[in-house]
């Protein structure tokens, strides 16, 4: 059985495209919120749905160091 990738090139690609749609950083895209803001996700609890998986592989991407991945999508 194929496993499935944890972040695919569209839900990369889709950190570099989406804004955050509410809060102190309302409007910057979601590869660019502060890693303590995405920290504080972590501890309070991401949203449901497609916004909040999209903040937590942010939040796993930035954790680990891993943010020039997105550099070439920008």
């Amino acid at each position: 059985m194929p496993t499935t990738p944890i972040a695919d090139s569209t839900q990369l690609l889709k950190l570099v495209t989406t804004p955050m749609p509410f809060g102190k950083y309302q409007g910057r895209m979601l590869a660019d919120l502060p890693g303590n803001y995405l920290n504080w996700f972590a501890r309070e609890g991401f949203p449901k749905g497609e916004l909040g998986r999209l903040l937590a592989l942010m939040q796993t991407i930035d954790h680990n160091g891993l943010s020039d991945l997105l550099r070439p999508l920008r």
